[in-house]
C-alpha cells in the first residue's frame, strides 16, 4: 500500500503484480462505490487479475479508506487554496473522471487501462471512456441516471447509519468514517442531484462496455445498464440472478468469469 499526492491530496493506493509469466497485458483499474475503498474491496481485485492474467490498480477516492479527507464535508461547497472543501457538488464523478483519474493514471504511466467500476465507481468509468482512450470498460451496477428506487435506498442508508450499527461496520474501512458516508449521502439526498444524467456521455464511447447488473438490486433498476447505449453499439449487458447491488460479492464466481471470458480476446 502507498500514498500518491494528487493534486495536493493524498489518495491511498494499492498496486497489484500480474502473475508471473504473464504476458503484458493493460492493467485493470478498479473504481470503488460510493461508500468503498481498497479495503472494501477485499481480495476480489486480486482475484480478477489472477484470473485475467492481468496486473491491477486499486484506489480509495479523497475521504475514503485511508486516502486525505474533505474538510468540512458538511459544509458549504467551496475552494481554498486550490481544492475543493466542504459538501460534493453534482458533478463529483465527472470531476473525479475527468480530472482526478487522468492524473493518477499519468502518474503511474499507465496508458489505455481497462476499467473496472462500480456503482458510484462504474459510473466514472463510463465517463472516463467517453473522454480518454481505454481497453474496456466494466461497470458493475453503475448509476447513469437518478431512480426513486436509489433515493429510496439511500435515504435508508442515513437512518442505519444514525439509528443503527452501519456507521460502525463501515468504520473499519475508513479513517474518517463520517466524511466517507456523509459526502456520499448528502450530494446523493440533494434535490439537485436529481438531474445527473450521463445517457449523452455514454454514447461517445468507443471501446468494448460490459455492464452487469443484479436482478435484485436495490439501487438501481435493469434501466442503468440498459441507457448505456455507446454509439457503436459495442456493448455486452449481463443480468444476474440472487444478485443485488454488488456482483462482486453476491455473485463473485460468476462474476469473475463473465469478466475473464470478456477480456479474453483482448492484448
Amino acid at each position: 500500500m502507498s500514498l500518491i499526492r494528487i493534486h495536493g491530496v493524498q489518495l491511498e493506493v494499492q498496486q497489484i503484480e500480474a502473475a508471473a509469466g504473464a504476458p503484458r497485458r493493460a492493467p485493470i483499474v478498479f473504481l470503488h462505490e460510493g461508500l468503498g475503498s481498497v479495503a472494501m474491496w477485499r481480495d476480489w481485485p486480486d482475484q480478477v487479475c489472477l484470473a485475467t492474467g492481468r496486473a491491477g490498480l486499486v484506489y480509495s477516492r479523497r475521504g475514503y479508506g485511508q486516502s486525505d479527507p474533505v474538510p468540512e464535508v458538511r459544509g458549504a461547497s467551496t475552494e481554498r487554496a486550490g481544492q475543493r472543501i466542504g459538501r460534493l457538488k453534482p458533478d463529483y464523478m465527472h470531476v473525479e473522471a475527468w480530472e482526478v483519474l487522468p492524473e493518477l493514471l499519468r502518474m503511474l504511466q499507465i496508458d489505455k487501462p481497462v476499467l473496472l467500476g462500480h456503482s458510484d465507481g462504474a459510473s466514472i468509468a463510463l465517463l472516463y471512456a467517453s473522454r480518454h482512450p481505454v481497453q474496456a470498460c466494466i461497470a458493475l451496477a453503475p448509476h447513469v441516471i437518478v431512480e426513486d428506487i436509489s433515493v429510496h435506498s439511500i435515504a435508508q442508508a442515513r437512518t442505519a447509519y444514525e439509528a443503527g450499527d452501519l456507521r460502525e461496520r463501515l468504520a473499519r474501512y475508513h479513517a474518517d468514517v463520517d466524511c466517507a458516508f456523509w459526502q456520499w449521502n448528502d450530494i446523493w439526498l440533494d434535490e439537485a442531484f436529481r438531474s445527473f444524467d450521463i445517457r449523452g456521455d455514454c454514447q461517445r464511447i468507443s471501446a468494448p462496455v460490459l455492464a452487469i447488473q443484479g436482478v435484485d438490486d436495490a439501487y438501481g433498476t435493469m434501466q442503468q445498464i440498459e441507457l448505456i447505449r455507446p454509439s457503436g453499439g459495442n456493448i455486452t449487458l449481463q443480468k444476474l440472478q440472487h444478485c443485488g447491488h454488488s456482483p462482486h460479492r453476491d455473485q463473485a464466481a460468476l462474476t469473475t468469469q463473465l469478466i475473464a471470458d470478456f477480456l479474453a480476446p483482448m492484448a
